[in-house]
């Protein structure tokens, strides 16, 4: 891929836009399925909980989540209004159970202690002041609340050409320090490796990502 083109695939992971965007959805969904549910698994989601999403994307995963216990209720939450129409398109016969929201990235529109779990993937690269931003996951997460917080670690990220554009790395110790300065002070740490195509290329590449279990 050229610069250029790197340049626009960074910015469309980032905040997709317009058709480009939606094919980015497509391909991140597709690319970042095996995180996704394993950030849902890690959540122990149980009946009448109410998830929140940070960073949905298409969300053509919420089916799993609504399977995985009675009476669930979803929200998601997003920067990029593509993703936010493309979600509710895809998810139209969920409408009863799932709501989509678009935001401005740094606020959480929503009351203090509004969900049982939350969770995120790979939107953490993208924070402006995280230990702000986790501060504001913690408010609107319940007393005894889970937060699932999942990312590529810094050593696979910087070997993928367009993470120099705009993206934050972290290593495992780097994401434990900020978490440890927010108001979170609960955390596991778990590692999983897989093989996946590449966003760039055709090529397979080896993933190591880290998933945070945070509590309050």
């Amino acid at each position: 891929m050229e610069k250029d083109e790197l340049k626009i695939l960074a910015q469309n992971l980032a905040n997709p836009q317009g058709e480009k965007g939606i094919e980015i959805g497509e391909m991140m969904n597709a690319t970042n399925i095996s995180m996704t549910l394993e950030s849902i698994k890690t959540l122990l989601i149980e009946d009448d909980e109410h998830i929140l999403e940070i960073g949905h994307g298409n969300a053509a995963h919420l089916k799993n989540i609504l399977s995985r216990a009675q009476n669930l209720k979803y929200t998601g939450v997003d920067i990029s209004e593509t993703m936010y129409n493309e979600a509710r398109k895809l998810n139209k016969k969920f409408e009863g159970q799932a709501d989509f929201v678009l935001y401005e990235g740094k606020k959480l529109p929503f009351e203090d202690k509004a969900f049982d779990k939350i969770f995120t993937v790979n939107t953490v690269y993208f924070w402006e002041n995280p230990v702000e931003f986790l501060n504001e996951i913690y408010r609107v997460l319940k007393k005894e609340g889970t937060f699932v917080l999942t990312f590529g670690q810094r050593e696979f990220m910087e070997k993928l050409p367009f993470t120099e554009y705009d993206f934050t790395l972290y290593s495992n110790s780097e994401m434990e320090e900020i978490v440890s300065e927010s108001q979170f002070k609960r955390m596991k740490i778990s590692e999983k490796e897989e093989d996946i195509p590449s966003k760039s290329g055709n090529e397979t590449i080896h993933r190591v990502y880290t998933v945070l279990t945070i509590k309050k």
